[in-house]
């Protein structure tokens, strides 16, 4: 224990703690809202919202921590947003006792596929360029979104855009820093924080029974477990892989299952891999240094863990800045995730069409047979490399015949 806390006193970082930071801002103002919808077709009450948001915080922090510090690896874990999106759809044709049956029925199925080792086995069929393409169509959004936050609060983005750049030039590692202080001083300035109020009060989880039915399971459980693992283990398995790092599937599932039947019945949704929150604590952003940034993800479960214990305060606290701020923010922070997945994506020739394939199918939002545009993004572009590869096969003995 005395080795463990010296080693994160020495390796503890200013910019890892405002990237896990950046995560959780990110999370609570963006995933959140999906909640919040969720929870109003549910007509449940704020005593139960505040339940459910100490579920998905408490159960991201003690994943995303363990993970962390075991493997020196910063695993940044959240709650399911596609799996939230299907609440909101569901609400209130079944009931909040049914919600919790499918949730433990996702994460059991979804253990016994990582306990197994077949996701990892899966991950190894999918080309680096492939995978690249996809985490740069699902990051591209970020992108943009720092440019047509313009439309509306332009000079607090043009603000933090200027900053960013004397930042990098100046002060790299903490470039996110100062861009954070910048986007707050211009939005006080320019009298845009939102009013709320807030009592910092104890969130109390409240319990609630399971009950399976097969109206549950077949309409939630199994899409749950679909889009948990297309939509959220596949690109975050992706990014850390991307990123330099070697880890396996196998244990990040099985902690994250676990996590999800300790706080299902209490409203946590599945606790899963994060990708886009990820990229932020994985990018030189967070540390020069690959074996530092760990501390990334341990920071990023501190806050999540003050921000279940505050449930029903610190996301009123979160709600102060704009969400243009929040969108600048994002689209900053992930610029570096987004050239190196573009980079890996166009780097090698042979593969540059099936990667361009997958990176536009994953960026354009497309739905189809009520699935997310990162599973037909991945399908396709694997097709792609498929059809590609066949024809780079065959084309290189007629070259070697026609040599001789």
């Amino acid at each position: 224990m005395n080795n463990l806390f010296h080693s994160l006193k020495n390796d503890w970082s200013i910019s890892a703690t405002v990237a896990g930071f950046l995560a959780v801002l990110i999370s609570y103002s963006g995933p959140l809202i999906i909640f919040f919808q969720a929870a109003q077709q549910a007509q449940v009450s704020p005593d139960m919202m505040i339940s459910w948001i100490w579920g998905i915080s408490i159960g991201a922090a003690l994943a995303g921590i363990f993970l962390s510090i075991k493997y020196k690896i910063p695993v940044v874990t959240a709650w399911s947003a596609p799996g939230t999106a299907l609440l909101v759809t569901l609400f209130p044709d079944i009931s909040l006792n049914e919600a919790v049956a499918a949730y433990i029925t996702s994460a059991v199925v979804i253990f016994l596929i990582g306990i197994t080792g077949y996701f990892d086995k899966l991950l190894s069929w999918i080309p680096q360029e492939v995978a690249a393409g996809m985490m740069a169509g699902i990051l591209l959004q970020f992108g943009l979104g720092l440019f047509t936050a313009t439309d509306t609060m332009p000079y607090i983005v043009f603000g933090m855009l200027a900053v960013f750049l004397l930042a990098k030039r100046f002060s790299p590692r903490y470039a996110m820093v100062w861009v954070l202080v910048a986007g707050v001083v211009l939005s006080l300035l320019l009298g845009k924080i939102n009013p709320v109020t807030a009592d910092f009060s104890l969130a109390i989880p409240q319990f609630i029974a399971p009950e399976w039915t097969w109206n549950s399971t077949l309409n939630l459980a199994l899409p749950l477990i679909l889009v948990s693992l297309s939509g959220q283990f596949l690109p975050g398995m992706s990014i850390i892989k991307l990123s330099g790092y070697d880890m396996p599937a196998k244990p990040i599932i099985s902690v994250t299952s676990i996590a999800s039947l300790a706080v299902a019945c209490v409203g946590g949704i599945t606790i899963v891999l994060a990708s886009i929150t990820a990229a932020l604590c994985l990018g030189k952003d967070a540390h020069e240094l690959k074996e530092k940034r760990y501390i990334a993800g341990i920071a990023n479960g501190i806050f999540y863990i003050l921000g279940g214990l505050f449930a029903g305060s610190i996301v009123m606290l979160f709600s102060l800045m704009p969400k243009e701020l929040i969108a600048a923010l994002a689209g900053l922070a992930l610029l570096g995730a987004i050239a190196t997945n573009i980079s890996v994506a166009m780097g090698k020739e042979s593969q540059r069409d099936a990667a361009l394939i997958t990176f536009l199918a994953t960026a354009s939002g497309m739905q189809f047979l009520g699935l997310s545009s990162v599973f037909w993004g991945i399908c396709i572009g694997l097709v792609a490399h498929f059809v590609l590869s066949q024809k780079d096969r065959n084309a290189v003995p007629l070259a070697a015949s026609d040599s001789k």
